[in-house]
């Protein structure tokens, strides 16, 4: 019998990778460094290219049970409220694209993986055990554990996160880049929530150097609020208090919506957002990386677990059809491209949320242009699982900043 694949970290993309190495008849050793598997965080969004990736590992319509369906994303200027653009959600958007636009909590979706992984006889769980050293050979690789064991295996994959010691092993590039952005987070049920602001569709409010995003969860009964600014904080992790004044500063000229939305919160949690550059060496030998381990991103195209759950299946199919070198190679050489796209084009966003002045007033005037049944500008983001093409193509900037 052949050595296990060892995947490293049990997050989103970790789980979907050992999920979708079994699938194709692979062994898989699962390690992760946390004692418990417990996703912390809020919510996130699932578009089509994220539920087509769920259908190939079989999961789709299990992960869709536990999504709220918004109607619509709507785009408002924080400072005057106006309704900037509207992407509507429903039938006309499920048959322009073959699958529909979700929001879950992510605890919810990591829930649905880990069960899918559970059943697998072909997974093993190993958990409060991270990796501290890796050996390759030419036919295995030798994974060092912190607690002193060795696992063997016929390949690593490196799920471990924006911080991942398999890149650090791989690349030695050092920390991620701070952005110089921070992200407040807050889930309530949703008896706490005034009705007027109450909706079923996913609101982002745009601003100068800021914006807020807000939906329901978890079937409607949950609502979630994500606040995000400039900021010089450098506070690693994903999980510290927030400053309610920091916060009150970095919204102080937006509108009366914003600041009801803000004014309910009584804790924030928070965490400093950071990326990298677009990389493309992110595979040696028998080695290779996956989701924010290989290519992190910012927040503001909201794509970072479909990213990675694309990125199981691509590694699958590879490996399913070649030898574990080669096809770390030809997953690498697919993936490097689509993800660099989405990582430039959330900074763009995230500049175009954040637009002051002049670029504020573009912006606007762009969004007002844009009809709601307007797909095509995120076609290349929700119907493929290739790059952008030139921005020459596209004619006008779509719901998410230009394409």
């Amino acid at each position: 019998m052949s050595e296990p694949i060892v995947v490293a970290g049990a997050g989103i993309g970790g789980l979907a990778a050992a999920l979708a190495l079994s699938r194709v008849g692979r062994r898989v050793e699962l390690v992760e460094r946390a004692a418990e598997i417990r996703e912390v965080g809020a919510g996130l969004q699932v578009g089509p290219n994220g539920f087509r990736a769920l259908d190939r590992l079989g999961i789709a319509d299990a992960v869709d049970a536990i999504c709220f369906r918004p109607a619509a994303i709507v785009m408002r200027d924080s400072v005057t409220g106006e309704e900037l653009a509207r992407q509507v959600l429903g039938a006309t958007f499920e048959a322009r694209f073959g699958y529909p636009y979700r929001v879950a909590y992510r605890a919810d979706l990591q829930a649905v993986l880990l069960r899918a992984v559970q059943r697998s006889t072909d997974v093993t769980i190993s958990l409060g055990d991270g990796v501290s050293g890796i050996e390759q050979r030419e036919d295995q690789v030798e994974v060092q554990l912190d607690s002193g064991r060795m696992i063997r295996g016929s390949a690593l994959v490196g799920a471990d996160g924006i911080r991942s010691r398999t890149r650090d092993h791989l690349l030695g590039d050092g920390a991620p880049r701070v952005s110089g952005h921070v992200a407040y987070r807050a889930v309530l049920p949703v008896g706490a929530v005034p009705a007027d602001v109450l909706s079923d569709m996913v609101q982002v409010w745009v601003g100068p150097r800021h914006h807020l995003v807000c939906y329901r969860l978890r079937g409607g009964a949950l609502f979630n609020i994500v606040a995000i600014f400039h900021s010089r904080r450098e506070v690693e992790g994903w999980d510290t208090t927030g400053d309610a004044a920091e916060l009150g500063r970095a919204f102080a000229g937006a509108c009366d919506g914003v600041q009801r939305l803000l004014a309910m919160i009584a804790g924030w949690r928070m965490w400093v957002l950071c990326d990298r550059d677009p990389d493309d060496r992110w595979t040696d030998g028998r080695v290779t990386l996956l989701g924010d381990a290989a290519h992190p991103m910012l927040p503001f195209l909201a794509q970072g677990a479909c990213m990675a759950i694309e990125d199981a299946v691509a590694l699958a199919d590879r490996v399913a059809a070649a030898d574990i070198p080669s096809a770390f190679a030809a997953y690498a050489a697919a993936r490097a491209p689509r993800n660099a796209s989405v990582q430039l084009a959330a900074r763009e966003a995230g500049i175009a949320y954040h637009a002051d002045g002049a670029a504020r007033t573009a912006r606007n005037s762009a969004m007002r242009a844009r009809a709601e049944d307007d797909y095509e500008a995120n076609a290349w983001l929700f119907e493929s699982d290739g790059p952008r093409p030139t921005v020459s193509t596209i004619p006008r900037p779509g719901l998410f900043g230009r394409p």
